[in-house]
């Protein structure tokens, strides 16, 4: 008996001093001049009710995006209508830090003196990561899922697919599932002739893009969308869902269904009643420079899907299946003016001539406000029923925007206007 206490204490003490000896051997081995990169810190954020909302890392993320004036903002909104999603207005910030970003990450100078500081690219990302996480939770109002409607982020869906991982959904009391997911990304895909026809009138200004020529701009088109598109594939199929403007505009309930299915979200009928929830509690909130603002107002209409057509030059057109190769690989038709879109849904076609007729509302939340001028572009109120104003927005009136004091930085050439849509680096030519 004595035999097998002491055999029992000795195996004790032997584990014991296995146990004190490894530990000694991992303090050892660590660096000492390295400290460990800490875990990005919970976002706390309280709803109107006082109910706390948690985001991390692992937070269900969804990010809108694709080449501006391709319905990016109709999606957000139609989104923003759900009551377990927000997305809010553009950050404008968060495609700025992405390119930073893209240009720490470059071998050269700059990264060797990061990394002798100390700042390798394991702390830039978990610094970037709480950056965004933040940015998102705090522009708006909590919400089980948050979206992030940037049109450039596409351009970065890879980098953000790291960034942002799985998690399971069971820690959201709004889902009863425990099933696994993810960040994900809706890159949207319009006819090219419609978003450069749309950039153009609406001064829409985009950084390389030369809103004086139709042929640059399809150009220039071509390879941001072939750009995205490549890093939506390269996310896979289960994360990257690419959404037609057309097919949202035409048949919104199927498009969204399929939409709601890929985010693992309940389907919610106010997703296609979006102007009724318009600067509601936990609806819609706009931006009053954002350029789409006067037409998401509106109910979903077909009425700028063809408007595009007798504007652009016979030499353009001539050449639209070189100038704009994506075109056909998307599979509009380069030589039809325009290509067969689909049908569209009654209720679409109802919209639709609401809107023409004048007979459509200005949301409750928006009536009473002036008609402002943005950027050197006059918004004029129609004069008589039915006739249609160019360009009209009805917004809150506010301070002018700044002029832009944003200087290149070295490394990275930014530009940002005031009238810009959105920042963009120089990246379309890389």
């Amino acid at each position: 008996m004595r035999l097998s206490v002491r055999r029992g204490v000795t195996g004790l003490l032997c584990l014991l001093v296995t146990c004190i000896l490894l530990r000694l051997v991992q303090q050892a081995l660590r660096c000492p001049g390295r400290r460990p990169v800490p875990p990005v810190p919970l976002v706390l954020v309280r709803d109107r009710r006082r109910t706390e909302y948690r985001y991390g890392r692992d937070a269900p993320l969804v990010f809108v995006g694709g080449v501006p004036r391709s319905g990016t903002t109709l999606m957000r909104a139609m989104l923003d209508a759900h009551p377990d999603i927000r997305c809010g207005e553009e950050t404008r910030v968060i495609p700025r830090l992405l390119a930073l970003r893209q240009a720490w990450a470059r071998p050269g100078q700059e990264r060797q003196r990061l990394e002798e500081a100390g700042i390798d690219q394991d702390v830039l990302d978990s610094a970037v990561a709480a950056f965004l996480l933040e940015v998102i939770a705090r522009h708006g109002e909590p919400a089980p899922m948050l979206c992030n409607k940037d049109p450039f982020t596409l351009k970065s869906a890879v980098y953000l697919s790291h960034l942002f991982p799985n998690v399971s959904l069971s820690v959201y009391s709004n889902w009863s599932s425990s099933s696994t997911s993810s960040s994900k990304f809706l890159l949207m895909i319009r006819d090219g002739r419609a978003a450069v026809h749309s950039m153009i009138s609406r001064r829409v200004t985009i950084a390389g893009f030369d809103l004086s020529s139709y042929r640059d701009c399809l150009t220039k088109w071509s390879r941001a969308v072939e750009a995205m598109l490549a890093q939506c594939s390269q996310v896979g199929a289960r994360r990257c869902l690419t959404v037609r403007y057309e097919s949202l505009v035409l048949q919104p309930r199927t498009t969204l269904q399929g939409v709601l299915r890929f985010l693992g979200v309940p389907w919610h009928e106010g997703v296609l009643h979006h102007e009724d929830a318009i600067g509601q509690p936990g609806g819609v909130s706009l931006s009053r420079i954002e350029r789409s603002t006067d037409q998401v107002i509106k109910p979903v209409n077909m009425e700028a899907l063809t408007r595009w057509v007798g504007h652009i030059p016979a030499d353009v057109l001539a050449d639209m299946a070189e100038i704009a190769p994506m075109l056909s690989r998307l599979g509009y038709n380069p030589n039809a003016n325009p290509p067969a879109y689909g049908q569209p849904d009654p209720v679409v076609v109802n919209n639709t001539e609401r809107v023409l007729r004048g007979d459509f509302k200005t949301p409750a939340s928006l009536k009473g406000q002036p008609w402002v001028s943005l950027c050197g572009f006059t918004s004029t109120a129609p004069t008589r029923r039915g006739e249609k104003a160019a360009f009209t927005t009805r917004l809150q009136l506010g301070p002018k925007p700044p002029r832009s004091t944003d200087r290149p930085m070295k490394g990275i050439n930014l530009r940002l206007s005031p009238c810009s849509h959105e920042l963009a680096a120089d990246t379309w030519h890389q």
